[in-house]
């Protein structure tokens, strides 16, 4: 409960440890959500235009805006799906029970970022005889992603889920017309995008993993402190 105390005339609230512990969490949950976004919208930007600089995916003219040559919806979008990842991944640890072996540094995250980049990269860069090598080299990256950077079961489950979701969504958007993949060869899209998929959700839900992890070594130093 809420104690009033006064103290030279003035008056002071306070609020009680749990009322207290509520609002922190949800305003961190927030902050760690809006942070995440920022790294989807920043990912989408940069990861999008080696696409469209290489004709992979075709935008018509009337949807285009001027930054970094991308539809308006694309940034949002994925900055969205980021902060549901980034939150979902710690979350899904701790109900599991199944906690993140690995030692978790903020430079293992970003030497993860530069890997799913440079994934990326390679599907746009590298020329191969046929799609399928081209898939399978993706995937075996991709993979490797995983096991350099997370090898939890629940981080390869979420990846392939999210990664599958993903690829039907963007199967129905292109079928709509929304935009287009040159040369397609799985359907309307690229027979390796699942695998950028994949490798997209790893490294999303490594970054949520170390800000919860963060958040919580910080709520520690603060009851320490108490």
């Amino acid at each position: 409960m809420a104690e009033i105390s006064g103290a030279s005339g003035g008056v002071s609230v306070r609020r009680g440890p749990y009322i207290s512990m509520i609002t922190n969490s949800t305003v961190n949950l927030l902050i760690r959500a809006a942070m995440l976004f920022m790294v989807g919208v920043l990912l989408a930007l940069v990861l999008n235009l080696l696409q469209v600089q290489r004709n992979i995916t075709l935008f018509p003219p009337d949807v285009i805006s001027n930054i970094f040559s991308t539809a308006w919806w694309v940034p949002p979008s994925c900055g969205s799906a980021a902060a549901l990842i980034g939150l979902l991944y710690p979350c899904m640890d701790s109900r599991l029970g199944e906690p993140h072996r690995l030692k978790r540094e903020w430079s293992s995250v970003m030497r993860c970022v530069a890997v799913f980049v440079g994934i990326n990269h390679a599907s746009a860069k590298l020329d191969f005889a046929n799609n399928v090598q081209l898939s399978l080299t993706l995937a075996a990256l991709s993979v490797g992603l995983w096991w350099t950077f997370d090898r939890s079961r629940s981080g390869f489950g979420l990846g392939v889920i999210f990664a599958i979701l993903a690829t039907l969504t963007t199967q129905l958007l292109v079928y709509n017309g929304v935009y287009q993949y040159t040369s397609p060869d799985f359907l309307y899209i690229r027979s390796w995008l699942p695998c950028i998929y994949f490798a997209g959700v790893i490294t999303v839900g490594n970054i949520g993993r170390q800000l919860a992890l963060y958040e919580h070594k910080v709520n520690e130093e603060k009851i320490h402190q108490d």
